[in-house]
């Protein structure tokens, strides 16, 4: 894979040469077609290493994509691709798996939740930056609920209002990741506890006005009282937080902004 730095802004392709960008990148890549046949990577012996690599990266790609759904939807403020980024985090747990062979080796969030405390959704301009106060939060692992508690906002002083809009809200969301392993007789990597894996519930608070005072308060959310059952040691609760900022719409209520806005993992248990 190369990487254009030059004026070429094209992308498709052109005689086995492929041009494309990404989310959270102004460069274009380039890429050659060709190599192995689908299968020879699928039936021959010397590509049997290459089996198991590709059996493991699918199971982290699996940990990014619903990682990214514990985050309640906040995910949409973010300004580059978070489930790349948690595939990579995935297969960094993978490897801590010293005991299984390749191919089959756990991946295990709950060993190592301290990997996604802070996780910003965006790079440019990260939650702490837009938001200069700090929350409190009380997060209950085993009623799957938490308080999130809001100091006073001075929005001209404690806020970073990016694009000048005239609204904004907070948004908190809770969410559980499980552990996953390799199933045997479905050659695949699955959730140890399905139910809880990447399931979510928000609280969306209310539109403020950008040039106004909002007084301290807290915002609370719980899953479902049903999924407690379900929880084990073998998962892990995220609880999220974000700031959008909004427009007014066409029947003068707001709007959100699409990608106006950022948030962050507050906390892993």
């Amino acid at each position: 894979m190369a990487i254009i730095k030059g004026a070429i802004q094209m992308t498709e392709s052109i005689k086995g040469v492929s041009f494309y960008t990404m989310k959270g990148s102004d460069k274009v890549i380039m890429r050659t077609k060709g190599g192995a046949t689908k299968k020879q990577i699928a039936r021959s012996p010397k590509f049997e290493n290459t089996r198991k690599q590709m059996k493991e990266f699918g199971g982290c790609s699996k940990f990014g994509s619903l990682t990214r759904s514990a985050f309640g939807g906040l995910q949409r403020l973010a300004d580059y691709n978070l489930t790349a980024t948690l595939t990579g985090i995935g297969r960094n747990l993978m490897k801590l798996d010293t005991v299984s062979e390749v191919g089959k080796r756990n991946l295990n969030l709950s060993a190592n939740k301290e990997v996604l405390e802070g996780f910003n959704f965006n790079r440019n301009y990260p939650f702490n930056t837009v938001v200069r106060i700090s929350p409190r939060w009380e997060l209950d692992r085993d009623n799957l609920k938490a308080v999130v508690t809001v100091p006073r906002i001075n929005s001209e002083i404690d806020l970073l209002n990016i694009q000048k809009l005239p609204f904004f809200r907070l948004i908190i969301a809770i969410g559980t990741v499980s552990d996953m392993a390799y199933h045997e007789i479905k050659n695949e990597y699955k959730p140890l506890i399905p139910d809880l894996h990447g399931s979510n519930q928000t609280t969306t608070g209310d539109w403020h006005k950008t040039q106004s005072i909002v007084p301290e308060h807290s915002m609370e959310v719980q899953m479902d009282a049903s999924l407690v059952k379900e929880l084990t040691d073998n998962v892990s609760v995220l609880l999220s937080m974000a700031i959008g900022f909004g427009n007014v719409g066409v029947t003068d209520v707001p709007v959100e902004v699409k990608y106006a806005g950022c948030g962050k993992i507050l906390a892993v248990k």
